[in-house]
C-alpha cells in the first residue's frame, strides 16, 4: 500500500491519502481519543505519542499533533497504523451512526440560509477539503454566519484569514444581508 503525505497551511496537521476510499459518505472528525472509540482507525492513530486530532475526509486522513513531536518522528508510526488498519479488514467506524440530522431552515432567513449552504457546499468545501479539512455552517443570526471548522482547518494560524478574507467576502458579495462570518 503506498500512501502519499501533503502538507496543510496548519503546520501542526498533516494529510494522509491512502490511494482509496476513506469516508463513502460525509466527514467525521475526533478532536479527542475518547470521541475517537467507534473508529478502530482513529484508536490507533491517538495511541501514537503526540496525536492530538484525527479527521476523515472522502479520500483521506488529517492527523494533527502536538507542539512537542516532530513530524520526522510522528509521520511513520502514523503511515504503519494506517497500514495495519487497511490491511486488517476493519471497517473505518465500527457502527454507522445516522448523520446529524440538519435542521431545516425555516422563518424570515430561510431563502438566505438555503443560499449559504449552497455556497458553502459548492464552493468553500471542495477547496477547503484540498487542505485536509472541512467547514460547515453552523447557524445566521442577525447577519452572522457561524461557521465549524475541522480537520486542518481547526487551530490553523491562516484560518483567520480563510474566514475574513475568503469566506466573509465570497459571502458577503453574493448575500447582502450578510455582514460578518465567525468560527464557533
Amino acid at each position: 500500500m503506498f500512501i502519499q503525505t501533503e502538507a496543510t497551511p496548519n503546520p501542526a496537521t498533516l494529510k494522509f491519502l491512502p490511494g482509496r476510499d476513506v469516508m463513502t459518505a460525509g466527514t467525521v472528525n475526533f478532536p479527542t481519543a475518547v470521541a475517537a472509540e467507534r473508529s478502530p482507525l482513529a484508536r490507533r492513530l491517538f495511541a501514537l505519542d503526540g496525536v492530538t486530532g484525527i479527521f476523515f475526509g472522502a479520500d483521506f486522513i488529517t492527523v494533527s499533533k502536538d507542539g512537542a513531536t516532530g513530524w520526522d518522528d510522528l509521520k511513520p508510526g502514523v503511515l504503519g497504523a494506517i497500514v495495519e488498519h487497511y490491511a486488517s479488514g476493519e471497517p473505518i467506524l465500527a457502527d454507522a451512526p445516522a448523520a446529524p440530522a440538519e435542521a431545516a431552515a425555516t422563518g424570515p432567513d430561510s431563502e438566505i440560509v438555503e443560499q449559504i449552504k449552497e455556497l458553502l457546499e459548492t464552493r468553500v468545501r471542495p477547496a477547503v477539503a484540498q487542505d485536509g479539512g472541512d467547514i460547515t455552517f453552523h447557524d445566521f443570526e442577525d447577519g452572522v454566519v457561524y461557521l465549524h471548522m475541522q480537520g486542518s482547518c481547526a487551530g490553523c494560524p491562516s484560518s483567520t484569514a480563510t474566514l475574513k478574507s475568503g469566506i466573509e467576502n465570497m459571502l458577503r458579495h453574493y448575500i447582502p444581508e450578510v455582514t460578518e462570518v465567525r468560527a464557533v
